[in-house]
């Protein structure tokens, strides 16, 4: 694949528990099918020799070695609940080696949580070694990083804003069980969409699968993957179910998404 492609690799495909649930002996957390064992959810944008990483995921650690990952260049966050945040002490394995600081991009608030509840990474007093060396970058629109061109797209996650990507034809969608009509706009002509699809029953803060088709189907990308998945959804059944175009996304996948300058 050659260096000018851009692609995205699904570090982590599961809900805030992980899959299998610690304790649960359901068939998909007792499945063989790998599939169906998802780690937190994150992604990872590769782009002419550069890595974006999309959350800082509990599981990061073992996503890192999974996928042989030995270069993180920044982090886009899109909120700071846990399961998306609080694998952020393994970025120190990747600042020792390269020297300087990582820079975290987010939403003002998004950060400030961040500052405030991993205070010690940020303490210019602390001269231990043993933290990674991070620098916080706000952003609220348009803003280029790595040779790409990124828009922030706000989604709601109950009441809460959070941020999805968009990068080219590519967008990436989750925690989120509403996109207000301006994000909407965002997204016209995208061809590559991930997107929140936690499980068979209704939640209030988190797309249901059959809600994630509509929303999908609306948005009208060639290609729909679901993600941040829970223990109801069994990965080759459900897959089944759905309509042709959209797929259920799994540790490890890599969307070939071509050039990010790629015209719809």
């Amino acid at each position: 694949m050659g260096t000018d492609r851009l692609t995205l690799t699904i570090l982590g495909s599961g809900t805030s528990t992980g899959i299998p649930v610690i304790g649960c002996d359901c068939p998909v957390c007792r499945s063989d099918n790998p599939h169906n064992r998802r780690s937190r959810c994150s992604a990872l944008l590769s782009y002419r020799g550069a890595n974006i990483l999309i959350d800082t995921a509990t599981d990061l650690r073992l996503q890192m070695l999974r996928e042989n990952i030995r270069r993180i260049d920044a982090v886009l966050y899109t909120h700071c609940h846990a399961d998306h945040l609080h694998g952020i002490d393994d970025l120190r394995a990747f600042t020792i080696h390269a020297r300087h600081a990582i820079p975290l991009y987010g939403s003002a608030s998004t950060l400030e949580k961040i500052r405030n509840n991993f205070a010690y990474i940020f303490d210019p007093e602390d001269e231990s070694g043993y933290i990674p060396l991070l620098k916080t970058c706000p952003i609220a629109e348009h803003f280029d990083l790595c040779g790409l061109s990124l828009i922030p797209v706000p989604l709601l996650h109950g009441s809460m804003e959070v941020f999805g990507y968009r990068v080219g034809p590519l967008a990436y969608l989750t925690d989120c069980n509403d996109i207000p009509k301006t994000s909407l706009k965002l997204l016209e002509g995208i061809k590559y969409l991930v997107i929140d699809g936690l499980r068979i029953k209704p939640h209030r803060t988190h797309f249901n699968i059959v809600q994630a088709v509509a929303m999908a189907q609306k948005i009208g990308a060639r290609k729909t993957w679901l993600t941040h998945l829970s223990h109801e959804i069994e990965h080759q059944r459900h897959e089944l179910e759905l309509p042709p175009g959209i797929a259920l996304a799994y540790d490890g996948l890599q969307i070939d998404i071509g050039s990010p300058g790629d015209k719809p």
